[in-house]
């Protein structure tokens, strides 16, 4: 049920300026279908609405370990050979394998179950820390709340970072994460005071991202020594300060790119980094393209 809940939230109606989907959840038998909360959900459309689909997403199924019906994979394997996107998400990617789409392919999947994937696919490249893993046309991403890493993943690939993380801000998410399953596994809960301190620390960080902003600064603001305040961080967010930092300026750096011709130069000083020339640096290592082709990817800016 929750990755029902995932991509139906991730691709619902979220306002003005922003894609409308043509949604549909489909099955192999319509009508209603169990979930493991007990609650069923009834689905109207069989394979046949999978045939006009842009994106086709497998979910996480109660009997992963038992293949899907023939009819399923062949509609994966059609969609797959028409130039559609297919995704899986959680053990949904089991689906991907029985149907040989993940042949010679890395693949994400939950973390508890990525032995058992390799095991059953030696042709698959399981990569149990990642949370999602992009092979092109086929994506696949990791258990539970990582099936939002992937859906904003998609919308970033497909339509820029600038709808990505509306779409993020309304489901009131972090657009992008950065780092593998073994960050969030077992990162606590923060629940006493100093973490609102840490969260007004995080919102003044976002609104004077053009500063250096040391950890030191930060840990000072949220009345932490530096080593309390690193480590207070990654347990509230799983990631550390200088990765979040990192993150967050290329985040900005991709809207802007998309949503403004300001020069390089001058995003770079926008999003916090000293010259043009790191914000290149950093931006094609993590992006894979550099500043300049992001944009025309995106834009019509010269």
């Amino acid at each position: 049920m929750l990755a029902v809940g995932v991509v139906t939230e991730v691709f619902a109606p979220h306002g003005a300026g922003l894609p409308v989907f043509d949604f549909a959840l489909c099955t192999d038998r319509p009508g209603p279908v169990p979930t493991d909360v007990g609650v069923p959900v009834t689905i109207e459309h069989g394979l046949d609405r999978l045939a006009s689909a842009d994106l086709l997403i497998a979910l996480p199924w109660t009997e992963f370990r038992t293949p899907p019906a023939p009819a399923v994979l062949d509609a994966l394997k059609a969609g797959h050979e028409r130039g559609a996107l297919v995704a899986a998400h959680c053990v949904g990617a089991f689906a991907l394998a029985a149907a040989g789409l993940l042949d010679d392919r890395r693949a994400a999947t939950h973390w508890r179950f990525a032995e058992l994937l390799a095991g059953r696919h030696p042709e698959v490249t399981v990569e149990p820390d990642a949370l999602y893993i992009d092979e092109g046309p086929i994506i696949t991403g990791a258990g539970a709340a990582a099936g939002f890493d992937m859906c904003l993943h998609l919308l970033r690939r497909e339509y820029g970072a600038a709808v990505a993380n509306a779409v993020a801000r309304d489901m009131v998410l972090p657009s992008h994460r950065e780092g593998g399953q073994a960050q969030f596994l077992t990162a606590p809960v923060p629940e006493d005071s100093r973490d609102e301190r840490l969260a007004e620390v995080l919102a003044w960080a976002r609104e004077n991202l053009h500063e250096p902003l040391p950890v030191a600064e930060l840990a000072r603001r949220a009345l932490m020594s530096k080593r309390s305040f690193a480590r207070r961080f990654t347990a509230a967010t799983g990631t550390t300060p200088h990765a979040w930092l990192r993150s967050l300026r290329l985040s900005n750096a991709e809207e802007l790119l998309e949503t403004t011709d300001l020069p390089v130069e001058e995003i770079a000083r926008r999003v916090g980094y000293g010259s043009a020339a790191v914000l290149r640096e950093q931006f094609t290592r993590r992006r894979g393209v550099p500043p300049r082709s992001y944009r025309r990817a995106f834009t019509n800016a010269p």
